[in-house]
């Protein structure tokens, strides 16, 4: 297991982007239509991997000082033996879900007891330990 990213929500798209490549974070990828928004997928010239997913979407809920977090990434080896793991520890999970429509890409979402969610991954055979330019590639 490791942690992958941080999904941060934010306001605005743009003023979001250019603080970030200022900061020296380069945009990796981007997947615009998804459940929580418009994703979009940063990294420091020195990491391998994204580090910071940001999210923004313009018809949810107002972005406060409270929701910034939008959601945390953990790398998991096997979908099926963490889900069981985690029920026998009383913490239910979503049904697993494929992103590629594979048998071995696989994604879950757990709530924390204070209500941050955190999405569980378990990469294909072969993929990197996180994401890359390689997974925006088209």
């Amino acid at each position: 297991m490791r942690t992958l990213h941080v999904g941060l929500r934010v306001a605005e798209l743009d003023r979001s982007l250019a603080f970030s490549t200022s900061l020296g974070y380069e945009v990796v990828g981007e997947v615009p239509d998804t459940d929580l928004g418009h994703l979009t997928m940063l990294k420091l010239p020195g990491d391998e991997f994204v580090a910071v997913e940001v999210v923004h979407d313009p018809n949810g809920a107002a972005v406060g000082a409270d929701t910034r977090l939008s959601h945390l990434v953990i790398q998991v080896d096997s979908m099926d033996a963490m889900i069981t793991e985690l029920a026998a520890r009383g913490i239910d999970t979503e049904a697993p879900t494929s992103p590629d429509g594979s048998d071995d890409f696989r994604t879950t979402w757990i709530v924390d007891p204070d209500g941050n969610r955190i999405e569980l991954v378990q990469w294909p055979a072969g993929h990197p330990d996180g994401m890359t330019a390689a997974d925006f590639a088209e």
